[in-house]
């Protein structure tokens, strides 16, 4: 299968490594470049060879958002929609294509990493809060500038960011829309580490090794979104049923007897269970309605 253009996969034990590959362009996206990466997605779930993902970026910079180049953004057309007509927002066509990249990373059913190789704006930043971890140069600068466009937070960024660096310091990007250095962004826990610029995929993917070969992929997958939905609980109560019902699950999986008799022998885990044919079946419990 040939990669999407604008785009480089590889896979290399156990890891998935996806480059945005438009260095030309400070690797800004386009509607079609955020239907590729998609695409990329759904064949890292659809592969049990993949335990963690990378994404990263070719080039000085990781992402410079949406290419605003005339015939690439409505933003940047001079197209205006009539307004007496009624949108149709159920049509995908509608939908800020920066947010589809979030929703499909949250959705994913291996851990993802992101790491800025570069500097990052717009829908640099905000695609990238679905990750799970997010390293960076610390040469990096940052950029949350919608309201120096006229425009608004994208991405879904108005749920992710708040939760993850706090609602004051959101409000300060978002409302100045003023760069940042990487070592603001440390401190703000909008990344979790700062490396030298030939360092970030190095750590990147030592942190994926270990996720990869010490780490039951059943039990990420089902890790991975229990924390993630416990954000939009409302009472304790809520995790805890769900904590239940995956400990009654794993407890008569096979990974388990793997984990305990390697634990035992004090030797690396091979887990036999797969995300593609051994999730449990509550999975997804919130989409069920006794939930």
């Amino acid at each position: 299968m040939h990669d999407p253009e604008y785009f480089r996969f590889d896979i290399a034990d156990g890891v998935a490594t996806i480059t945005i590959d438009r260095a030309e362009r400070l690797n800004a996206f386009t509607r079609p470049m955020a239907k590729n990466l998609v695409a990329l997605f759904d064949r890292v779930d659809r592969n049990d060879a993949v335990r963690a993902v990378i994404l990263t970026g070719a080039g000085r910079a990781f992402c410079a958002g949406a290419d605003l180049s005339p015939g690439q953004s409505s933003l940047s057309s001079g197209e205006r929609s009539a307004p007496d007509v009624p949108m149709d927002w159920s049509d995908p066509a509608t939908r800020d294509f920066g947010g589809l990249i979030t929703l499909r990373i949250y959705d994913c059913l291996k851990p993802v990493i992101v790491a800025f190789n570069g500097s990052a704006a717009g829908m640099g930043v905000t695609m990238a809060l679905a990750a799970d971890f997010r390293l960076a140069s610390e040469e990096a600068k940052f950029a949350l500038p919608f309201v120096r466009r006229g425009i608004v937070p994208e991405s879904a960024s108005s749920w992710f960011l708040p939760r993850i660096v706090g609602i004051a310091q959101a409000l300060e990007w978002t409302l100045t829309g003023a760069t940042f250095p990487a070592q603001e962004a440390l401190r703000a826990g909008l990344v979790r580490s700062l490396h030298p610029p030939e360092g970030v995929m190095p750590a990147a993917l030592a942190l994926a090794q270990q996720i990869a070969t010490q780490s039951a992929p059943v039990s990420v997958a089902l890790t991975r979104q229990m924390l993630w939905q416990s954000l939009g609980m409302a009472h304790p109560m809520e995790a805890h049923r769900i904590e239940s019902r995956g400990i009654h699950a794993r407890a008569r999986a096979a990974d388990v007897r793997e984990g305990v008799a390697s634990f035992l022998e004090k030797r690396g885990p091979t887990f036999p269970d797969r995300v593609t044919d051994d999730m449990p079946s509550f999975f997804p419990w919130w989409n069920a309605p006794d939930y």
